[in-house]
């Protein structure tokens, strides 16, 4: 999908958001801000919101000479994120539908997000999300995709979220043992996206086979990925895409059998999807 208006101004809100997690001083705080106002006036309509962010986001982090914007902040994140670890593998001990418990386990976890319009409490969502129903739902066709695929790609997302991803996997890997699991993960950081740096420290290593898309976007730009990771994409029998970045650049995508899960929290992907802020979607196409 490809920005629009409001896209625009949410991305110069971004700035102001980087601004202040770095405690940049006012001086640099208004470079870094005017900077991106500057750049809007050239965004193209034609490219979707994680290309936008890539070209902000390098320049941004130029401006401040810092290689990763939001490196303390993903430490805290995914502290954050392990002490609710014993919560949800005492939610999944206790259920009669583990793969339902996991799969909103992951989506609950896409609310760890440092781009979005809108935020939301980890906490609070963990409490609700196992008596929340999707508002799209096609989790009956994601479990009979899943009970026939040899190989299964999982495109992470955000770095907090991803210790939530961890556990996902490790219970399909439990349901379903005879298919391979990967994870895909960013070329480099961009805003708070999961790279090798961080799903090496929780583990993804040992746990299923772990790959570098390559790409420096904020979601999975196929026609910026290596040659490693389109390949896995374009072959394994199943995708599950994590998050609104990676929907907002594989809407459309050129292959099938694509699971997006993920917390709606813009109006441009509620519209998209043709539901509410807050909603949580389990769309497969």
């Amino acid at each position: 999908m490809t920005i629009d208006e409001a896209c625009v101004g949410c991305i110069i809100n971004q700035s102001v958001k980087v601004a202040d997690a770095i405690n940049a001083s006012e001086s640099l705080k208004d470079k870094m801000t005017s900077t991106v106002k500057e750049m809007s006036s050239d965004f193209s309509f034609d490219d979707n919101p994680p290309e936008i962010a890539s070209y902000v986001y390098e320049k941004m982090a130029e401006i401040a000479n810092k290689t990763d914007l939001y490196e303390e902040v993903k430490a805290l994140s995914t502290k954050k994120a392990l002490s609710f670890v014993p919560l949800v593998k005492e939610e999944l001990s206790n259920s009669s539908d583990k793969l339902l418990t996991a799969t909103k386990t992951a989506v609950a976890g896409n609310v760890i997000d440092l781009a979005a319009a809108v935020e939301f409490c980890l906490e609070e969502e963990l409490s609700k999300v196992f008596h929340t129903a999707f508002a799209y739902n096609d989790f009956d066709k994601f479990r009979e995709k899943l009970s026939n695929a040899k190989s299964v790609l999982v495109i992470g997302d955000n770095v907090g979220e991803h210790i939530f991803d961890y556990l996902f996997i490790e219970t399909l890997k439990d349901l379903y043992p005879d298919a391979e699991y990967s994870y895909m993960v960013r070329g480099n950081p961009i805003i708070n996206d999961v790279t090798m740096k961080e799903a090496k420290e929780a583990g993804f290593d040992k746990l299923c086979s772990l790959v570098d898309s390559g790409v420096n976007t904020p979601g999975f730009t196929y026609n910026r990925a290596n040659a490693e990771s389109k390949e896995l994409f374009d072959s394994v029998d199943l995708v599950i895409s994590k998050g609104m970045g990676n929907y907002e650049c594989m809407s459309p995508s050129h292959r099938k059998d694509i699971c997006f899960l993920l917390k709606v929290k813009c109006d441009v992907v509620a519209n998209s999807l043709n539901k509410e802020v807050g909603d949580i979607v389990c769309k497969m196409v």
